[in-house]
């Protein structure tokens, strides 16, 4: 395992708000590519691969110990983004994290491995907003989800399964 500190466990479990996988990158593209051709896909579950990410994503397979094999945000952060820009409708597809999640700190995660739904991950780094927040969704986006780890978390699948969007869970 990549780190030696106890697992980090919650005082209740985290829920999985959405799921966004997008099949390739719309905001870094080539020199001379078009930006934003690939869609943000909200979908009901994923499969997270162990050391590789998701699968269908733009980063699955990435390149070997990656430490973004899989981003975090909470929706409480997108909830603050929503309110500073009075955007109520703003999705959450346009920040293209994967796992929007509630009732957990991501701040707390970096350097521990943690479970979502049986699936093991490891928190490696703040996930820091790129200048396209300016551009989709106002400007000034970007140096406000530069606090608090309101841009998200960057993290390595330990241990792979299925995770499910809340409501799509058989309670």
């Amino acid at each position: 395992m990549a780190n030696d500190g106890p697992m980090r466990q919650f005082p209740r479990d985290p829920l999985l708000v959405e799921i966004v996988v997008s099949p390739g990158h719309s905001y870094w593209v080539k020199n001379g590519e078009p930006s934003m051709t690939h869609e943000a896909n909200l979908v009901s579950e994923a499969e997270l691969v162990t050391g590789r990410g998701i699968r269908g994503d733009r980063y699955f397979d990435k390149r070997k110990n990656h430490k973004g094999q899989v981003t975090l945000m909470t929706s409480e952060a997108i909830d603050e983004v929503r309110r500073q820009f009075d955007l109520p409708d703003l999705g959450a597809g346009v920040f293209r994290r994967n796992l929007i999640v509630s009732r957990i700190s991501l701040a707390e995660l970096v350097g521990h491995e943690f479970q979502l739904q049986g699936v093991t991950l490891e928190g490696t780094q703040e996930c820091t907003p790129c200048r396209w927040m300016d551009r989709v969704v106002a400007e000034g986006a970007r140096a406000f989800m530069q606090h608090n780890f309101r841009g998200g978390l960057r993290a390595k699948v330990i241990h792979g399964g299925v995770v499910k969007v809340h409501r799509f869970i058989d309670e």
